[in-house]
């Protein structure tokens, strides 16, 4: 009688296929096979497997990859290497890549045996063992006035920020989204000497031009229709204190000619009024935009841009500073935790090295959403299996050429066909279609 383990060996050598199956039905397994990766990681997806048995050199992606790759979708299946080619260098690979064992050709059928017996007990261990980082996570942890951080840029910003804290200079804050901009705009603020005046956010991009001036400027009663009463502007409410101007480079041409006024004669004109009032603020301006690259096109004024940039801060996308990542997982982690009431929620180390090794195109901004959506659907521990696919290693494609959905659905069939031995019962159950539908998308 089989035994309920499933498993799926993989090699290109098809004698060598042959021999494993027998093997393995001699020891009462039930096995799957695959000629290549990419067969073999369609078959991890439609077939239950329980064991994992690859060879290392095959042609197109290796061995390495495959084991790469389930070790991130497939956390649960323990994986064990088999090579003709042994060396230090390739074992030490296969076990960082996450094989738990590795079989050196040619070998008996003993031995065969002890591994796969090796192979599911750790399997066993993996699942009772778990590793909680989130004591280290917290000693690693640097906060300044809310910017966590551990590298390198972190330290440099510190430093310009206590530069700038105590005096008024125009400040430009530039870097792509999710990045913090406004997060540096409020410890410019609140870490220096201005900090008990008003600090005032203005998103430019969210007004619409039509109403842009009155916002920043404010207007007199009767200066236009609607104008029932009069107003002051946003800059006269941050007299004396900080002004924050996000996505300054959406301003429209008629705005920045009345901001560059307001930085040469630290004055403004409500709408209206001929009467000029002085203000005494701080002006913050950010964008993720090149305001160089627009005052060639035109489409931001050369004075204006000078004037704002006084003093330049670049932000760093979150690729470039991998030491923040660990600290920032740490901070979203308690924050998040205490919001939700998982205060005790933790992460493993391999989670950990998944979301450190992630580009984050949407940098800081989509590192908290991924950690906060994490926290929500996990329970106590953060895990592997957690882990959104799109974060996890993902193998190459290859060149294939396109094929209609006829054939690749037929491709698809053949391959878990081969897999399992032409048995068609055992297949339809896989493809979740009866025998008779098989037997027709295969004319």
């Amino acid at each position: 009688m089989l035994k309920k383990e499933n498993i799926l060996i993989v090699d290109d050598n098809y004698d060598m296929l042959e021999l494993l199956q027998r093997n393995l039905k001699a020891q009462n397994f039930h096995t799957y096979k695959a000629s290549s990766v990419l067969e073999a990681i369609d078959i991890l997806k439609v077939g239950s497997i329980d064991l994992l048995i690859t060879d290392l050199q095959m042609p197109g992606l290796n061995g390495i990859e495959l084991i790469k790759f389930a070790n991130e979708h497939f956390p649960d299946i323990p994986k064990l290497v088999i090579t003709g080619f042994p060396s230090v260098d390739t074992a030490v690979n296969a076990v960082k890549s996450g094989a738990l064992d590795y079989l050196v050709k040619p070998f008996t059928s003993e031995e065969l045996k002890k591994a796969i017996q090796n192979s599911f007990n750790g399997k066993n261990i993996s699942k009772k063992k778990i590793t909680q980082i989130k004591s280290n996570l917290e000693n690693k942890v640097n906060n300044y006035a809310g910017i966590v951080g551990n590298s390198e840029q972190f330290e440099n910003l510190v430093e310009v920020i206590e530069r700038v804290k105590n005096n008024k200079a125009t400040v430009l804050i530039q870097g792509e989204s999710g990045t913090g901009k406004e997060l540096i705009a409020r410890a410019i603020h609140f870490k220096g000497s201005f900090s008990s005046n008003a600090f005032v956010t203005v998103n430019c991009g969210a007004i619409p031009e039509n109403l842009m001036e009155s916002e920043l400027f404010g207007y007199e009663k009767g200066a236009f229709t609607g104008a029932n009463e009069s107003k002051i502007g946003l800059f006269q409410a941050a007299d004396g204190g900080t002004i924050f101007l996000d996505e300054i480079g959406t301003a429209p041409l008629s705005v920045q000619t009345r901001l560059l006024r307001v930085l040469q004669e630290k004055e403004v004109t409500k709408i209206g009024s001929q009467k000029a009032q002085k203000i005494d603020v701080r002006i913050i301006s950010a964008t993720n935009n090149d305001l160089y690259e627009m005052t060639k096109k035109g489409t931001f004024r050369e004075d204006l841009y000078y004037r704002l940039n006084v003093v330049s801060i670049e932000t760093k996308p979150l690729r470039e500073r991998k030491n923040d990542i660990i600290p920032l997982i740490s901070t979203f982690l308690k924050k998040y935790g205490a919001e939700y009431g998982k205060e005790n929620c933790t992460i493993t180390d391999k989670a950990v090295e998944i979301l450190t090794r992630h580009s984050w195109p949407g940098n800081v901004r989509e590192l908290e959403n991924i950690i906060q959506r994490l926290i929500i659907m996990s329970d106590s521990e953060i895990d592997v299996s957690d882990i959104p696919d799109f974060l996890k290693y993902q193998h190459p494609t290859g060149n294939d050429n396109l094929k209609s959905l006829k054939d690749i659905e037929k491709d698809h069939i053949l391959k878990v066909l081969h897999a399992v031995g032409d048995n068609k019962t055992k297949a339809a159950e896989i493809l979740q279609i009866d025998r008779k539908t098989l037997r027709q998308k295969l004319l």
